[in-house]
């Protein structure tokens, strides 16, 4: 499962929920038809642990985004599903183009710097300001590394390796 963000709060007495999304093009979202839910996705042990709704909108509110999930007509039923993340498979989301990359596929590729050097791993990502961040961890050593071209020379999700310029020492 692909997390794409979190229903943070429930929205007015039908059953609207406000949204807070972790992934770009939130409103492209409401191609999908459906989401799956879960509390805690540290918990899942498989993908059938994760509940299916059909998702009937999605739409800006101010400036974030509200949700409407069919079978959820009211506030009480939202509450019951207030902080549940917000997931799709993998195979739901559409195809990246050459220079794109959702996080999910970043998390566990090695990290080389231009002499072939590890780094480490990446171990998370972070949307930061200016740009997304790896976040590569080497044993104790944990290393911030910008997600940008003059830093990132080449993913190659394939062989398992992101190429970088970056020294060891810095």
């Amino acid at each position: 499962m692909i997390i794409l963000g979190r229903l943070v709060a429930p929205y007015g007495v039908r059953g609207w929920f406000k949204l807070h999304p972790f992934a770009d093009d939130p409103a492209s979202w409401c191609a999908l038809p459906q989401w799956w839910l879960i509390a805690d996705p540290e918990q899942a042990k498989s993908d059938s642990d994760w509940r299916a709704f059909k998702l009937e909108a999605v739409r800006e509110h101010g400036k974030g985004l509200i949700a409407k999930i069919a079978g959820v007509d009211d506030r009480n039923a939202a509450e019951a599903l207030d902080g549940c993340y917000v997931a799709v498979p993998r195979e739901a989301m559409p195809a990246t183009e050459a220079d794109e990359f959702y996080w999910d596929d970043l998390v566990g590729l090695e990290v080389q710097n231009t002499r072939g050097e590890s780094l480490g791993r990446v171990s998370e990502m972070i949307s930061a300001a200016a740009n997304d961040v790896l976040v590569v961890q080497d044993g104790d050593t944990e290393r911030l590394l910008p997600f940008v071209g003059s830093v990132v020379e080449q993913v190659d999700i394939a062989a398992g390796v992101i190429r970088v310029v970056w020294e060891r020492d810095w």
